[in-house]
């Protein structure tokens, strides 16, 4: 099979939350295979200390401060990608927050923190972003849910509102969008260690937890997001839309019991 079924050299791509974790990995994932990337972090020191990493380790890439809790500051960032890049192939919607409490306990600032940024957020830039891509007749749009939308997990509600909420906008883009060469997808990580997650997964009992549970019997790591998100955003899914790819070890498969097999 050709190789040119899976390039992304030279598209024009944004990547919001890009400076750590998930968003950081695949950033880095397509500019290493020849993408043209901006990245997009809450703070203009987070972007730039990303950035230099990212030099440093032979990596280009260009980047702009945003708070996608803002609309005006989505405004801005798209006008600026369109400025600097000429036009956008692939937006990657990475950012999002989190809060652990349990349901009765959740305010409203919880609730608005979380929502505003990873469903109000991500679907302001999707509209933005898709504007654009509609005006151009092509584009791909890849949007981080989470195995939350398979398994709610207690503790994190509004996130799991947040993610169901993504899920169904990918959905509703896809339809809407379809007919003007713009696809939508996304993809739902598992459990996956971040500077975010690393505090939890230190706990022995989870790291456990996880090892009996997990059918691929590890946690993720932000690069094992790379090769679904290059693939959602190629050729090679040209015929694929509205569409949630787990990447998540297997937990979505269905759970095991303690039932010896013999």
């Amino acid at each position: 099979m050709s190789e040119e079924l899976f390039s992304v050299a030279d598209q024009n791509v944004i990547v919001t939350g890009g400076s750590r974790g998930i968003g950081r990995a695949i950033a880095e994932g397509f500019a290493a295979r020849g993408a043209n990337v901006l990245i997009c972090s809450r703070t203009q020191e987070s972007v730039e200390t990303a950035l230099k990493e990212m030099q440093d380790a032979g990596l280009k890439a260009d980047g702009v401060a945003c708070d996608v809790s803002d609309e005006q500051q989505i405004l801005t960032t798209v006008q600026s990608a369109i400025s600097r890049l000429g036009h956008i192939d692939t937006l990657v919607n990475v950012a999002g927050v989190n809060r652990r409490k349990r349901a009765e306990t959740v305010t409203a600032d919880d609730y608005d923190f979380i929502l505003d940024t990873n469903l109000r957020g991500a679907f302001l830039m999707s509209r933005e972003v898709g504007k654009h891509m509609i005006e151009r007749k092509s584009g791909a749009q890849i949007n981080i849910e989470s195995l939350n939308t398979w398994m709610p997990l207690k503790g994190v509600l509004p996130y799991a509102m947040s993610k169901f909420g993504m899920q169904g906008m990918t959905r509703g883009l896809a339809l809407e969008w379809g007919r003007h060469g713009v696809r939508v997808n996304s993809l739902a990580p598992g459990f996956i260690l971040t500077d975010l997650t690393r505090k939890l997964w230190s706990d022995p009992e989870m790291q456990a937890w996880n090892q009996a549970n997990a059918p691929l019997g590890r946690l993720g790591q932000p690069e094992d997001m790379v090769g679904t998100a290059i693939f959602l955003a190629s050729k090679a899914s040209a015929f694929m839309t509205g569409q949630t790819l787990y990447v998540d070890g297997g937990f979505s498969a269905g759970w095991s019991w303690p039932i010896p097999l013999t």
